[in-house]
């Protein structure tokens, strides 16, 4: 009886030591607690009367474009990353994050569950014929998957404004949507189709916080990563603009142009806001 009580005595501090150790392994050279710690930037105080102009645009991240794929990659967490789809999700479904419907476009009013958003990024329960035991078979309800690498793309709702308290033109980013882009098996036997549908809208100044406290690759340093949130506050990404407030219940630039012509009206938005902070001063 002693023998067995020793064995199991032994066997106990073994498994002790043994997580211990595992709780001691450092994949580098020191414990990051720099970035697991920041706090994002206050925004600057902005009054009314300062602002004497400003413009609404909203513009696509593409994350296939090269300097993008920080944002896209990885696409399971790796080296205490994880991409800005999967911080997102896990920002909605455990740290309180806020998603709202893309029903009433950008407007922020309705919101969304954590299950509404798993749904909306393809993790649709469906019924399937399962083979028992026996050899028959019986219909059983089959969760879906949630598909982070759908996510290929980005909108982003910002507002240009003139601030003619530090004279200076200036951008503030409201809100980010993720747009999921998945093929579509053709009806009635028809080829499959790409499809795009925006999963939900996030409101920004919500989020800083959880994008202030992740890391994004560096290709140059591993030891001098960006945040998130540096990524979208220091404007360390490639886009183009799609829509820009107008009369027309802000119709996006594909309803009344295509192809160069699109190209072209998206260059004059962003050349146009260029040019308002340019003529102001005189050389």
């Amino acid at each position: 009886m002693k023998k067995y009580f020793f064995l199991l005595v032994f066997v106990g501090i073994v498994a002790s030591i043994s997580t211990v150790s595992a709780q001691n392994v450092l994949d580098g050279v020191y414990a990051k607690d720099h970035v697991a710690n920041r706090k994002p930037i206050p925004y600057p105080h902005v009054r009314e009367a300062d602002v004497m102009w400003s413009k609404k645009v909203w513009r696509v991240i593409d994350l296939r474009e090269k300097i993008n794929l920080s944002l896209y990659y990885p696409l399971t967490s790796l080296d205490d990353r994880v991409s800005l789809i999967q911080l997102l999700i896990n920002g909605i479904q455990y740290e309180g994050l806020k998603a709202y419907s893309t029903k009433y476009e950008d407007e922020f009013k309705v919101e969304m569950s954590f299950e509404q958003v798993r749904q909306e990024l393809g993790a649709i329960s469906d019924t399937m014929s399962i083979k028992q035991e026996d050899g028959t078979f019986s219909d059983q309800i089959v969760s879906g998957d949630v598909r982070p690498e759908e996510v290929k793309q980005f909108m982003v709702k910002e507002v240009w404004y003139f601030d003619k308290n530090y004279s200076r033109m200036d951008v503030r980013i409201i809100g980010i949507c993720p747009i999921r882009e998945y093929v579509k098996e053709g009806s009635n036997g028809g080829p499959a189709q790409v499809q795009k549908k925006a999963v939900c809208w996030v409101y920004f100044p919500e989020a800083r916080d959880l994008l202030a406290r992740h890391e994004v690759f560096n290709s140059g340093n591993d030891a001098q990563r960006r945040t998130f949130d540096d990524i979208f506050m220091k404007r360390y990404f490639g886009s183009y603009i799609v829509r820009e407030s107008n009369v027309y219940n802000n119709r996006r630039i594909d309803e009344y142009a295509v192809g160069v012509e699109a190209m072209l009206e998206s260059n004059r938005i962003k050349t146009e806001i260029f040019n308002f902070e340019h003529d102001l001063w005189e050389f």
